[in-house]
């Protein structure tokens, strides 16, 4: 089970967004670089970055930040937003990004996703960021009528390596995972899903721990880390193996 840490790049800053407005964002450090360099050093073994600024203008926007981290931290680093063609994802893999994450191209160009899985096997997730059970996109400013198993179920044979899943109304808001919606879709795919949005606390990290999320490949967590509700060390001990909290032993898994 991998904890994947978010860092959230916008205007060249490590920020996070409270459900998704690109107005309510928190500056949490302005050298993102630094930033991923402290979660290798904390222990984390991937890191998930999002280009905000991208996202909504279709075309990657803070290129210079992310080329800073994949130069500070020697952890594999997924990348979402604006990556909308087969040159995006080209580029940005000869850069050193161990994948790309592609959202609004898996439902405007379902094709351009299978081609590029095809032409890069195991470098290709796909993002499904949904809001009341629809797929938005362009940077969560448009909600289409798409459901999130539906937009799965079109890549099942596809290779694609991972689903991002993103529950945009728990997303920045510290409620918690949705665990519901998030697990369902999980049951009805066997592409592995990562869980985004909401991982608010310690509770969280052991409900990863549970036999039904085993299916998960991982789950995201931003500001709870940032605002020191998960304790890094804690967490990976919980997630990598056993650690004792009172009377209780919980059972982790790598």
């Amino acid at each position: 089970m991998i904890l994947f840490p978010a860092i959230d790049l916008k205007d060249g800053q490590c920020v996070r967004l409270k459900l998704g407005e690109m107005d309510s964002a928190t500056v949490y450090n302005e050298n993102p670089a630094a930033q991923a360099k402290a979660f290798e050093d904390a222990g984390f073994k991937w890191l998930h970055v999002v280009d905000l600024n991208g996202a909504f203008e279709g075309a990657s926007a803070n290129g210079a930040a992310v080329e800073a981290i994949l130069a500070a931290t020697t952890n594999p680093v997924q990348l979402g937003g604006g990556i909308r063609t087969l040159a995006h994802i080209e580029n940005w893999l000869a850069k050193g990004l161990a994948r790309v994450i592609l959202g609004t191209v898996a439902v405007r160009d379902p094709a351009l996703v299978r081609e590029a899985c095809r032409l890069f096997p195991g470098r290709i997730a796909v993002g499904i960021d949904a809001r009341g059970g629809k797929v938005a996109v362009e940077g969560w400013a448009e909600t289409s009528e798409l459901g999130v198993k539906e937009l799965a179920a079109r890549f099942a044979d596809a290779g694609v390596a991972a689903i991002i899943y993103t529950d945009i109304d728990r997303d920045g808001v510290l409620t918690g995972i949705n665990w519901e919606s998030t697990l369902d879709l999980a049951d009805s795919t066997d592409i592995p899903v990562i869980a985004s949005g909401g991982l608010a606390s310690m509770a969280d990290i052991v409900r990863m721990t549970m036999p039904d999320a085993a299916r998960l490949e991982g789950a995201i967590s931003g500001r709870a880390l940032y605002d020191g509700r998960i304790d890094p060390a804690e967490a990976l001990e919980i997630l990598n193996g056993t650690f004792q909290v009172g009377d209780a032993l919980f059972e982790g898994k790598k």
